[in-house]
């Protein structure tokens, strides 16, 4: 008891009479305090740009980022793991999300599952993770067993590790390399830390993941050029970003498309650069699958 009681995520807030509230008063409550959840990831930026430049160091060098973390923080770290291969076009081994007590925690609270350290020690090793890999424990206490059980894992391993967190000083932070602390104060709800806190750390782990595959070329201008186009609507929007990437008719976007196989990055560098699918993939395999830097390529070769 006394523990909790240090901790700002649960702590009580002023609002002692929100169960007498109409729902309009109760909705402006909420969203006032959400508005400050911003404020709070803006202090952290250095921290969350360290931690990027380990994540974006690991993908260079073959590794892999997971996320470990128990009730709501291990389902935002499965849910911004699952939407990287949509996304960016990755292999779903790239990111992937750990959650304490396995996928049946998605749906349901696994009791006792996040008290066990030995066991997110064990599903670390269970995905085989290395010294060229990043670990990004994520628990808004900053105190969970199962998630420091995992970070100190992964720091026998000899891999990177980060913390999220949602209060100071915690044993977490004491258990990694690189430690994000946005501190969104007490939840409207007391302890209910799905609220501020979950949102906090979905707006830091979307800045992770964007940021590193924005670093390995995944992006061009502020266009996902690596999406797959698995359905009919992400057909429409490769061929939507091809057009916008270079202003070419819809027709030609759709053209490209196809001969690309399917690929609008290839499709791009094919019409903004006047070649085939086989020198565009040359180009930006030359270009380290950077979409910018295969159009200078090309501009340098079509100089005479």
């Amino acid at each position: 008891m006394a523990e909790l009681d240090r901790l700002v995520t649960e702590s009580r807030s002023p609002y002692v009479d929100l169960d007498a509230l109409s729902i309009g008063e109760i909705l402006r409550v909420i969203n006032q305090e959400d508005a400050t959840v911003a404020h709070a990831v803006a202090k952290e930026l250095p921290r969350i740009e360290a931690a990027v430049e380990l994540i974006v160091a690991a993908f260079r060098r073959g590794g892999r980022l997971f996320y470990v973390g128990a009730g709501t923080s291990g389902r935002l770290g499965v849910l911004d793991a699952s939407e990287c291969p949509p996304t960016f076009g990755v292999d779903p081994e790239l990111v992937q999300g750990i959650i304490a007590g396995g996928d049946r925690a998605l749906r349901e609270s696994i009791e006792g599952a996040e008290d066990r350290a030995e066991e997110g020690a064990r599903d670390l090793r269970a995905r085989g993770v290395s010294a060229a890999d990043v670990v990004v424990g994520i628990a808004a206490s900053g105190r969970t067993p199962y998630v420091i059980g995992a970070l100190e894992e992964a720091n026998r391993i000899g891999a990177a590790t980060v913390a999220l967190v949602c209060n100071p000083d915690t044993p977490m932070a004491r258990a990694a390399q690189v430690t994000i602390a946005p501190v969104v104060g007490p939840e409207v709800l007391m302890g209910s830390t799905r609220m501020k806190a979950g949102t906090a750390q979905k707006m830091v782990l979307n800045m992770l993941s964007t940021t590193a595959m924005i670093r390995m070329g995944k992006v061009y201008s502020n266009l996902m050029v690596d999406l797959q186009a698995s359905n009919e609507k992400l057909v429409a929007r490769a061929v939507r970003i091809v057009r916008l990437a270079t202003g070419c008719s819809e027709e030609a976007a759709i053209e490209a498309f196809r001969r690309s196989g399917g690929s609008a990055k290839k499709a791009i560098v094919m019409v903004a650069a006047g070649c085939d699918a086989e020198e565009a993939q040359a180009l930006l395999e030359e270009a380290g699958g950077f979409v910018r830097q295969a159009l200078e390529r090309a501009k340098r070769k079509a100089r005479p």
